[in-house]
C-alpha cells in the first residue's frame, strides 16, 4: 500500500506547514518507506514512535550547523510520523510503544482486500488532487519540485461575471 500514503501525506504537510523550505521530496520518501521497509521480515520497529524520533535525531545531529541540511532532511522524519497516523499504528499499542510496552510485539493486522483496493484508490486520487493543486502540469514548476522538492499552489484562474 503505497498511493494512500504517498497521497495524502504530502498535502497534509503542505497544509499544515505552509513551508516553502520543506524538501516535499523527503515527506514523500519517509511517507512510502515504512511500507517498503515492512516488506522485510524483522522490521516491525518502522511502526514504533521511537522510529521518527530516532530518524529525527539522526537529522538533526548530522545536520548540527548547516540548517539548509537539516532543513531538507527533516521532511524523512516527518514523512514517516505521517505514515504512523495515516497507518493508525497507534491501534496496535505494543508495537507502537516499543520498547515501552510489555516486550511483545503484535503482529501486522491484515486489512480486508476491499479496504486496501479503497485505500489505494484514494491514495491515487489525492495524488491527482495534488498534481493539478500544485500546478505540476507546467514544466517548471514540475522541475522545480523534481530539483528542490518545492510546491506552491498552482494560482487560480479568475473567475468573471
Amino acid at each position: 500500500m503505497l498511493l494512500w500514503f504517498a497521497g495524502l501525506a504530502v498535502p497534509a504537510v503542505a497544509a499544515v506547514f505552509a513551508s516553502r523550505g520543506l524538501d516535499y521530496r523527503f515527506v514523500l520518501a519517509g511517507a512510502v518507506f515504512p511500507s517498503l521497509a515492512l516488506a522485510v521480515d524483522g522490521l516491525w520497529v518502522v511502526g514504533s514512535l521511537l522510529f521518527p524520533i530516532a530518524v529525527m535525531t539522526v537529522v538533526m545531529l548530522a545536520g548540527w550547523g548547516r540548517r539548509l541540511v537539516q532543513r531538507r532532511w527533516l521532511g524523512m522524519p516527518i514523512g514517516i510520523f505521517c505514515h504512523l497516523v495515516l497507518d493508525g499504528a497507534w491501534l496496535r499499542t505494543e508495537t507502537f510503544r516499543w520498547p515501552l510496552g510489555s516486550g511483545d510485539v503484535a503482529a501486522a493486522s491484515l486489512r480486508p482486500v476491499w479496504l486496501l483496493v479503497a485505500m489505494e484508490l484514494i491514495g491515487a486520487a489525492a495524488l491527482w488532487w495534488s498534481w493539478r493543486r500544485f500546478g505540476l502540469t507546467d514544466p517548471v514548476r514540475r522541475k522545480a519540485f523534481l530539483r528542490a522538492g518545492r510546491l506552491a499552489a498552482a494560482p487560480r484562474p479568475s473567475r468573471r461575471r
